[in-house]
């Protein structure tokens, strides 16, 4: 009968233990690294191809706005498709109206009108409060300053939505244009 007796070195098995740590934390930190800075120079392309769609809806309307009118750059080119209501005022040129929804600003239901500028070659061929889904792609323009202008691709009349309120953004905005 054989038996096999094992002396267990306590200090050499904690720095065994310690060193083995100390590399797995150093891996990780360095993958953690590398993906911030590779991603922070075109995280709108790592997160979405160039040529897909995004889709603004009702809940995120106002979060997707705000953080385009902060950084038009990093939106470029980003094509979108939205639904809301033709808005004038007087000094928007005959090809242009704000695709407009109505942002909810107090708990009586005061509203402000909010929305993107849209460029459409036929854009008279639609009356103020008409509601219309539209795709198009974001370029920047100027309109009192830079202004983001969406340039229409796709047009169509639709019904009112059931969702026809939008709400400020919510605590969760983060300003990135990883957002859509």
């Amino acid at each position: 009968m054989f038996i096999y007796n094992f002396k267990v070195n306590g200090s050499k098995l904690f720095k065994y233990f310690f060193i083995i740590v100390i590399i797995l934390i150093i891996c990780i930190l360095g993958i953690v690294i590398f993906r911030i800075f590779s991603g922070a120079n075109n995280s709108r392309s790592s997160c979405l191809p160039q040529n897909k769609v995004s889709e603004i809806s009702a809940k995120n309307y106002t979060n997707i706005l705000k953080a385009v009118h902060e950084d038009i750059d990093s939106y470029i080119g980003l094509k979108i498709n939205f639904t809301g209501y033709v808005y004038r005022v007087s000094d928007l040129n005959s090809n242009q109206f704000v695709l407009a929804r109505d942002m909810i600003i107090s708990s009586n239901s005061q509203c402000v009108v909010v929305g993107f500028l849209c460029e459409y070659e036929n854009a008279k061929d639609y009356v103020d409060e008409d509601w219309i889904n539209i795709t198009g792609e974001i370029t920047k323009g100027d309109y009192h300053g830079d202004m983001p202008i969406i340039k229409i691709t796709e047009i169509k009349k639709v019904d009112k939505p059931s969702e026809e309120y939008i709400f400020p953004p919510d605590e969760n905005y983060i300003p990135t244009s990883g957002i859509l």
